[in-house]
């Protein structure tokens, strides 16, 4: 095992830039709009280089119809942004800007390319230009994503592969009960709160049945991995640079050929802030997570250890772009995606341990593939990233309709490096890295999540085992859980639970952090064992241990008038909100008397626990709203200041 550290935090969204984000700024910060109806220039990066744009034309339009069209359509806004050939020129002797279109996305729009390289200042202007057009519904750059980058463990003694090591070094899969874990490294003993409860799932579920699909570098053949399903994945990259292959194009299977960004060709990948780097195997390493085999004699364990993993190839040398993960998230649920077979193996959980900086609308590519993938039954979880920043400013993190998770050690205490925020859904077992999870010190061997990889720096190697800390780690727990929940559903001949309900019973199932965050990082830690017990009673009430879920429902749209009540009452009602939709306002008016009302996602909200409220002394019209809701169900407390009569209670969602 390497006895090194290496800090690996999100990769910025284009090739060559800093890995910490610490010089994030937008080229559009100095301007009024980063995001808005029909663009998306929040990922533009100061320093970085552009040349492949998003462009979703409306439907009915000839440019929907025609890639000429389109491709005239985009040489026209860079006409109008005086954008030529050679950077800096504002002569028109010189040779206008070339655009040609490369291909159209499974969501409809269409991936436009430059024949140069624009700076963010440039690309900026030219999106604006192109979301000028009344025909264009949507642009954004494509821009490059990354594995999150996580920290390595340093090896502290001498690692022989063998199902002992579950009992020393997995404490992430116990349960959170306060046992003492031993930690080598230290030489002292560690109360594991912060575990996920999965040893105990594994009495109900051990996910058979189910497909997961890993989006992410690829898989590499290791003695404790099924990849029997390898060979039906597919390798997403389009650009040779990326993949390494010799042309273009995409290929059949899943495999991972390496990432490295050592030697000449990668140039443009790295800088002082960004050095190179050999191969990460970081899609061997959440696979192993997810489903390492179990109770094999060898190495690890994993959470769903009998599911299926579909390794998809989105990310090589320097990145993936979001085009390419995109159409990836669409085809691994099951979706057409021209030019490549059908998937024969579609997955009902997909996880993606990867991002980069930028906002994320309903209206973006990775948004819009997201909400394709939930229609089509498939659970998507996402990673909240490592800069410890709030998650509302990354891709895919941001995303309606994906399950965010946030990172947390042994103690349960916030993992220091762990993006937050109310876009975090849930948070799970990451590696703290650290004694005590502090953010500096000594390494803790307990601290980590340890898991499969392979030994090669550039290509494939021996197989090997390590630990990494990261919301990488933290974001294959909760994959695996949910393909638990799926697989108990299954042995108990029930049918398989929507992704708005999976989100539900996740955040109604958790365990509280025994270390109060200061930050948010959502309902709580994921708690297997509670989780499939929800799934196999179909419990989507409020709270571990389950219970009644007595609210009324109610339908977008549709008033519910003549509610009365008495001072002190909490009257409860919830909607289901689907992928996708946006603009959710929750409210209540007319009437006489006084009423505050409470609002939460995922469980009944009281005056004590919510996620937004609206209060207004002597007053009934109270009114909470949410640009981008998740797709889950969102749970209403009116309660009662004052004895009221004739209120209206209201939801209203767009889709």
């Amino acid at each position: 095992m390497a006895n090194r550290l290496v800090i690996k935090g999100l990769l910025a969204a284009s090739v060559g830039i800093a890995l910490s984000f610490t010089g994030f700024t937008s080229a559009a910060q100095s301007q009024n709009v980063a995001a808005s109806a029909n663009f998306n220039v929040s990922a533009l990066q100061a320093g970085s280089a552009y040349d492949r744009f998003i462009v979703t034309y409306r439907d009915g339009s000839t440019e929907r119809l025609s890639a000429a069209a389109a491709t005239q359509n985009v040489s026209a806004a860079a006409l109008r942004a005086k954008l030529w050939g050679t950077a800096g020129t504002n002569a028109k002797a010189i040779t206008v800007l070339g655009v040609s279109h490369m291909r159209k996305l499974a969501i409809g729009a269409e991936l436009m390319h430059t024949s140069r390289k624009l700076s963010s200042t440039e690309a900026d202007t030219l999106i604006r230009q192109i979301a000028a057009d009344p025909a264009v519904a949507f642009v954004a750059p494509d821009v490059m994503r990354h594995a999150v980058k996580d920290i390595r463990a340093t090896a502290v003694t001498p690692f022989v592969p063998n199902d002992t090591y579950y009992a020393h070094y997995q404490w992430h899969l116990r349960a959170p009960d306060g046992t003492p874990e031993t930690d080598t490294a230290l030489g002292t003993t560690v109360p594991n709160m912060g575990g996920a409860n999965v040893a105990q799932a594994w009495t109900l579920a051990d996910g058979t049945g189910v497909t997961v699909a890993v989006l992410d570098t690829g898989i590499t053949t290791h003695p404790d991995i099924d990849t029997s399903l390898a060979a039906a994945g597919y390798d997403f990259i389009t650009d040779a640079l990326v993949s390494g292959r010799a042309t273009d194009g995409r290929v059949p299977g899943g495999w991972d050929t390496g990432d490295w960004t050592t030697g000449a060709a990668y140039t443009s990948c790295v800088s002082a802030t960004n050095p190179a780097e050999a191969s990460s195997w970081h899609g061997t390493q959440v696979t192993g997570t997810v489903a390492e085999l179990t109770n094999n004699g060898v190495g690890m364990a994993g959470i769903a250890y009998n599911a299926k993993v579909l390794p998809v190839r989105v990310l090589g040398h320097c990145g993936g772009s979001d085009s390419d993960i995109a159409d990836a998230i669409i085809w691994a649920a099951g979706g057409a995606v021209s030019g490549i077979p059908a998937n024969t193996h579609p997955a009902q959980v997909i996880n993606l341990s990867l991002g980069g900086g930028g906002i994320c609308t309903a209206s973006d590519v990775t948004a819009q593939a997201i909400a394709q993938a939930n229609a089509l039954g498939a659970v998507v979880v996402v990673a909240a990233g490592n800069d410890g920043k709030d998650a509302a400013n990354y891709s895919p993190a941001s995303c309606p309709g994906a399950v965010t998770v946030a990172s947390v050690g042994i103690t349960s205490k916030k993992a220091y490096y762990s993006n937050y925020g109310t876009r975090v859904n849930i948070a799970a077992p990451g590696g703290g890295i650290f004694a005590n999870d502090a953010s500096s010190g000594t390494q803790a061997d307990t601290g980590f999540v340890w898991q499969a990889i392979n030994s090669g720096a550039t290509v494939p190697a021996a197989a090997s085992y390590i630990g990494f800390a990261g919301t990488s780690q933290a974001t294959p727990h909760v994959t695996g859980t949910v393909a638990l929940m799926q697989s108990a559903r299954l042995a108990s001949s029930q049918a398989l639970l929507s992704p708005a309900d999976v989100l539900t019973m996740l955040k109604n199932t958790v365990h509280a952090p025994t270390v109060v965050p200061t930050q948010k990082i959502g309902a709580g830690i994921v708690d297997a064992y509670a989780a499939v017990t929800a799934a196999i009673n179909n419990d989507l009430g409020g709270g571990v241990g389950g219970g009644t879920d007595t609210a009324t429902p109610l339908d977008n749209g549709i008033a519910v008038s003549g509610v009365s009540g008495a001072a002190g009452d909490a009257l409860q009602y919830k909607i289901t909100v689907p992928a996708g939709a946006r603009t959710l306002i929750l409210r209540t008016l007319g009437g006489s008397g006084d009423v505050s009302l409470y609002v939460k996602s995922g469980a009944p909200a009281s005056a004590t626990t919510f996620d937004k409220s609206s209060v207004h002394a002597n007053s009934n019209n109270e009114s909470v709203s949410i640009a981008v809701p998740d797709a889950a169900t969102y749970y209403l407390s009116v309660v009662g200041v004052k004895n009221f009569s004739g209120l209206t209670v209201q939801v209203n969602y767009v889709q």
